[in-house]
């Protein structure tokens, strides 16, 4: 936990979840910065009104800064939402005070106020953008920040395409303002959101599958490598087993081990709104109609009953934002040993150099090599 200081006081932050481990801040530089714009300008003083919408806020450090002007904050991510909760009530504010949306919620029908934290997803920023567009009018005050590395005239352009005229501040502390104003004559074109394609002959398992990405989820428009590495090394003929799909993405991988398993249920997992809604469509358009799945938005495997699982398929991220790091990895797979029952078993796809295998023995006390190319590798666990 770090405190940050801003005009209005300081307050203290953290991630979802702690970690005692983890020294990453719930906040950086380009908070910082709009946080400081926002007093110097006068945006949210008290004598404004009207409707303040915060999208992208990554671990609720906006939101809870500015939780007197009851805000709504729109995110994709689960972990956001629960870090947001968490601090204001780390802070001694009401929960309440802020109302908190998902990206596949319906945005309010009027907004005066929009910040945007600008995400790592282009798609996700454009997809957005068309969702509140409607809400935004000609005195809607637009303000969007990021790092430095964050922001691309391909950015920009979004916003110019989308809202209306957008200029950019100078850069402070390797962060950036984004200023744009709504053009209520702008003619925009339809939001190119969700993608639909269907997989080629050599994807393995999931040859044939049609596959649905909504905006910011990853590799939108192909299978990617290591999901193509994975799909070709899939257990199947298991019978009526429960099997989670953990940190689904589109679903391919749960939907894959779905087809090669009759009778199965699967459990696709994600903390991510927009992968959920992409997996839950993934399944439906290839899956038999007598299959079974349930689709989670959670923490990891924290929602799913201890030795209540058969077999956990896993590509898990490592990377938290900008940064480098285990901590998913490590959740996960804790999170899997726990879930697991005796004999069932943890299959894992991910580079070669992330050495999750040291990992995995220690947890499990065995970890065994299924298949491995010079860049990936999968590895089997058993929950003993």
């Amino acid at each position: 936990m770090n405190r940050l200081s801003t005009p209005w006081g300081e307050y203290d932050l953290a991630r979802f979840p702690e970690d005692p481990r983890d020294r990453l801040r719930a906040w950086d530089a380009a908070d910082e910065y709009l946080l400081r714009h926002l007093a110097e300008d006068g945006a949210v003083s008290g004598g404004r009104p009207g409707t303040v919408a915060v999208l992208g806020d990554r671990w609720g450090a906006l939101a809870t800064v500015l939780a007197d002007r009851h805000p709504v904050q729109i995110t994709d991510s689960y972990l956001a939402q629960q870090a947001t909760a968490a601090n204001l009530r780390r802070n001694g504010i009401d929960p309440a005070a802020v109302r908190l949306l998902s990206t596949r919620d319906t945005p309010p029908d009027r907004v005066d106020l929009l910040l945007v934290r600008v995400p790592k997803s282009l798609a996700l920023l454009e997809d957005q953008l068309h969702r509140l567009a409607p809400a935004v009018h000609p005195g809607t005050v637009v303000a969007g920040t990021g790092m430095v590395t964050e922001i691309h005239t391909s950015t920009l352009r979004l916003f110019e395409r989308i809202l209306g005229p957008t200029r950019t501040s100078l850069a402070v502390r390797k962060a950036r303002l984004i200023h744009c104003t709504p053009d209520p004559q702008l003619t925009r074109e339809p939001s190119p959101w969700p993608l639909r394609y269907t997989l080629p002959d050599d994807a393995g398992a999931a040859s044939g599958l049609t596959v649905t990405n909504h905006a910011g989820v990853f590799c939108a428009d192909r299978l990617d490598i290591g999901t193509r590495f994975f799909l070709g090394s899939l257990p199947s003929g298991r019978g009526p087993v429960r099997i989670v799909d953990l940190g689904c993405g589109n679903g391919v991988v749960g939907t894959a081990a779905a087809v090669a398993n009759p009778g199965a249920t699967v459990v696709f997992i994600d903390e991510s709104h927009q992968a959920v809604a992409s997996a839950q469509e993934t399944f439906r358009a290839n899956a038999g109609p007598q299959a079974e799945a349930e689709f989670l938005v959670g923490d990891a495997l924290a929602a799913v009953p201890p030795g209540s699982v058969d077999l956990v398929l896993n590509n898990p991220p490592f990377h938290s934002h900008r940064a480098t790091t285990d901590a998913t990895a490590r959740r996960m797979f804790t999170g899997a040993r726990r879930a697991l029952r005796p004999g069932g078993e943890l299959w894992v796809v991910g580079n070669r150099h992330l050495g999750y295998h040291v990992q995995l023995k220690r947890l499990f006390g065995n970890c065994e090599v299924v298949s491995s190319n010079p860049k990936f590798v999968v590895l089997r666990s058993v929950r003993r």
